[in-house]
């Protein structure tokens, strides 16, 4: 399954934070992407990068000395997203059938008397 290369790409939370950069400001530089994330310097930034690229989360395009990096929405983060969506529809569907066959629990009787 691709998707698995997905997740194990998506379990480190330098490399979530990367895709979240990407997701909000589109094709970056490695250093741009350096910049924006903080915490890690370039050189870290670059071997994250080069994870999510094997990985097919990312993509590099390549403009002289320049790399810049985008989302693959096309890779295997699609397919990793797709599960995710039906395993999340699967529960939620289960869920409300479960709250639809469940007996109605009797409402609270009240005293009538005002407090």
């Amino acid at each position: 399954m691709t998707a698995d290369r997905a997740f194990d790409a998506l379990a480190d939370e330098v490399r979530r934070e990367i895709l979240s950069v990407l997701a909000r400001h589109g094709e970056c530089s490695a250093g741009d992407i350096a910049a924006k994330v903080g915490r890690v310097g370039r050189t870290t930034v670059s071997s994250h990068l080069r994870v999510l690229r094997t990985s097919g989360v990312v993509v590099e395009r390549k403009a002289g000395r320049n790399r810049y990096y985008s989302l693959d929405s096309a890779g295997p983060a699609r397919e990793a997203l797709t599960f995710l969506q039906e395993l999340f529809q699967s529960s939620l569907t289960d869920l409300k059938t479960s709250a639809e066959t469940a007996p109605a629990e009797p409402l609270p009787k009240h005293s009538g008397k005002a407090g």
